[in-house]
């Protein structure tokens, strides 16, 4: 392995382990959880569902299938909120752990095999990302309250 390599490696690696700390994620093999906030425009949140279902779920399932992913689900809110506070539904995966979370990872992959009608694919996927007003990514970590 040349120089450059090894410390390109050693660069990755140590930025690697600086995002998990600084998110709050101990080094090792503790699940890492983020939440996928969606917002979509007022009237279009069920046809993103259908399109979230259709193309994107089965996505997240093949990579729970893989090991790479534990657990996954969507949630939405039981009432309305303030607009500026308003989401349509929240996506939380618990990835084995940060490192899993944070390696580069090739979904178009799984897209190609699992959507065959790749024009199709990707105009419905266009289309989802057209519905959304807003979408943030969010890393939680747990906090002990029994801890003391």
């Amino acid at each position: 392995m040349t120089r450059i390599a090894q410390l390109a490696r050693l660069v990755a690696l140590v930025a690697l382990t600086t995002t998990a700390l600084a998110q709050g994620a101990p080094a090792g093999d503790k699940p890492f959880t983020v939440e996928y906030y969606y917002k979509a425009k007022w009237g279009y949140a069920d046809e993103f569902l259908v399109l979230f279902k259709k193309n994107h779920y089965p996505v997240l399932k093949k990579e729970q299938e893989m090991g790479r992913i534990a657990k996954v689900w969507m949630d939405q809110p039981r009432y309305h909120t303030t607009e500026d506070g308003r989401w349509d539904y929240r996506v939380t995966i618990v990835f084995q752990n940060a490192t899993v979370a944070n390696e580069p990872f090739d979904e178009a992959v799984l897209q190609r095999q699992l959507y065959p009608d790749q024009d199709t694919f990707k105009r419905e996927e266009q289309r989802r990302f057209e519905i959304l007003l807003a979408h943030w990514d969010l890393p939680v970590k747990p906090v002990e309250l029994e801890a003391k």
